[in-house]
């Protein structure tokens, strides 16, 4: 339930300097500490904005963890084009969502254009790659601060945004309407950073990469009567993470290639990054549990920094109630924001995508809760630190 340091044999910080010393060491713990522009706290012994516990593992949220686990790994399986599946990714079905929460199921009418928003069907592994790379704010990144800075000059720089503070009153100077809304977004970031890493040090939460290894390590924990069944383990879903026997182990059995595995668990999953990632992705496959990777690059892999909350999260929840309030609106100029990806030379991990690709938000909630939700699909985040996170932004 604890986070753990990874050690790399070389690995990069988040500005892309490479670090002398491979074994991550806890990154801004102590950040509860620094002083905030405007969040208060009882005293200097509470935390802010304290999310409560997060689900943990053989203790009180036993199976929320594991379910959340297996999200992860299902998430994991999307990251292939070829799979042959397709799906909608406009704002018509997606976003739309209650705080906290992915209940969304999009919006039918633009409220901007009173037209119905159009549909964008695309290859779903195109889509969570490009998700999880968009967000990611890796090294060499501006990081997910600067990344909310980068949609702040998207909105001002619109032809259809009125600059009128809150939506109202006389038009600002560009001047005036800069220094106003770059100081209420860095404010509120800066503050969404010290509540959200003050919860990461309190609860020091573990991220899945430790958790996947751990628990598949021990085996399964869904038939007590099965092979390789241990009550902390990994619970089986067909198609998804099942037990390596000699029957699949045959040669033309679908865990062939892991044969001298038998009794230990198999992950349907990304294969990891691949050795040329300017001319090919590794697409997905039955790997071991204990070797499963989530989508990043092979010299960061996960932030060195415990899980709960996501910062992710909490500095896009912040970024998208300040926007809102600052514009007066919750939607994006035209009530449409979009990002697109060009084929073949958008993504750094590995090639991709197979075609252009339209990321699109109706609102800045809605582009809030896909930050979140890619850390999913990168493998970065469970479910309660991206929801959980989210709370702790909009009070920031």
């Amino acid at each position: 339930n604890r986070w753990q340091p990874l050690s790399l044999e070389y690995s990069i910080a988040q500005n892309g300097i490479p670090l002398p010393d491979n074994t991550q060491r806890f990154l801004g713990s102590h950040w509860g500490n620094v002083t905030p522009f405007a969040l208060t706290r009882a005293s200097s012994s509470d935390v802010y904005n304290d999310p409560g516990a997060p689900p943990m593992l053989a203790d009180s949220g036993d199976q929320e963890f594991k379910d959340a686990i297996l999200r992860v790994i299902l998430f994991s399986s999307y990251m292939d084009p070829s799979d042959g599946i397709y799906i909608d990714i406009s704002p018509l079905t997606k976003g739309n969502n209650t705080l906290g929460s992915n209940d969304g199921n999009g919006r039918f009418i633009n409220p901007k254009t009173n037209l119905p928003y159009m549909v964008q069907i695309k290859k779903r592994g195109d889509y969570h790659r490009i998700l999880a790379e968009f967000w990611a704010d890796g090294p060499d990144s501006e990081t997910p601060p600067g990344h909310w800075n980068t949609l702040a000059n998207y909105v001002s720089d619109h032809a259809l945004t009125e600059k009128r503070l809150q939506g109202a009153g006389n038009l600002l100077s560009d001047l005036e309407w800069d220094i106003k809304l770059y100081f209420a977004l860095n404010a509120s970031l800066h503050d969404a950073a010290i509540a959200t890493w003050d919860a990461k040090a309190k609860y020091d939460y573990v991220r899945p990469i430790t958790a996947i290894r751990y628990m598949g390590g021990l085996g399964q924990s869904s038939d007590v009567n099965g092979p390789s069944y241990h009550e902390n383990g990994l619970p089986l879903a067909f198609g998804l993470v099942e037990v390596i026997t000699a029957a699949t182990t045959m040669s033309i059995g679908k865990h062939h290639h892991l044969a001298g595995h038998e009794g230990e668990i198999a992950i349907r999953g990304w294969k990891g990054n691949p050795s040329d990632p300017h001319n090919s992705y590794s697409g997905v496959g039955w790997i071991r549990a204990v070797e499963w990777l989530p989508y990043q690059r092979e010299t960061f892999v996960t932030p060195p920094f415990a899980g709960y909350t996501s910062g992710h999260s909490g500095f896009s929840r912040a970024a998208a109630e300040v926007l809102t309030s600052f514009t007066g609106d919750e939607f994006f100029p035209g009530g449409l924001g979009v990002f697109t990806a060009k084929k073949d030379d958008y993504l750094e991990f590995e090639i991709g995508p197979s075609e252009d690709i339209q990321l699109q938000w109706a609102s800045y909630y809605d582009a809030a809760d896909e930050a979140g939700l890619s850390r999913i699909s990168g493998g970065i985040h469970v479910d309660a630190d991206d929801l959980k996170g989210r709370e702790i932004g909009a009070k920031a």
